[in-house]
């Protein structure tokens, strides 16, 4: 018999621990619960959407992206304190997630991970028959 897994708590379990974990430098990460969906934003000013990837594999979500380094023969830096190369953020997905749903969205430096919960998980209501056979029905 298979084990009951709550989405809601493993995803919970998640966002404690991206909360407390320190960021990675260049791809500052939020995450938040939105009705039916889970979403992560990440800052990623200056960076060529074309080098952003993102892969699920055995409930890791990857995120990266490369920011390239201004050069020039003849640049004498004064301050340089935003990073560049590439980031990379790996976030443990919980059961319950619709992980073939998932959707990102690179708008304005923030790209927008979208993950849904999956439709068996939602919760809905079960509706009750009155008697035996009745035609009344008291909704759950």
């Amino acid at each position: 018999m298979a084990t009951y897994r709550d989405p809601f708590t493993e995803i919970d379990r998640l966002f404690n621990s991206a909360m407390h974990s320190p960021a990675a430098p260049g791809m500052p990460l939020d995450l938040y619960k939105d009705g039916d969906k889970f979403v992560a934003t990440v800052d990623l000013p200056g960076v060529d959407p074309s080098t952003i990837d993102i892969d699920v594999e055995d409930r890791t979500l990857t995120i990266s992206a490369k920011r390239d380094a201004v050069e020039g023969e003849n640049l004498h830096w004064l301050t340089r304190e935003r990073p560049a190369g590439t980031f990379a953020r790996q976030l443990t997905l919980g059961y319950g997630l619709a992980l073939d749903k998932i959707a990102a969205n690179y708008e304005g430096g923030v790209l927008t991970v979208t993950i849904p919960v999956a439709e068996e998980n939602k919760p809905r209501k079960i509706s009750v028959n009155v008697g035996g056979g009745s035609d009344k029905v008291i909704e759950g």
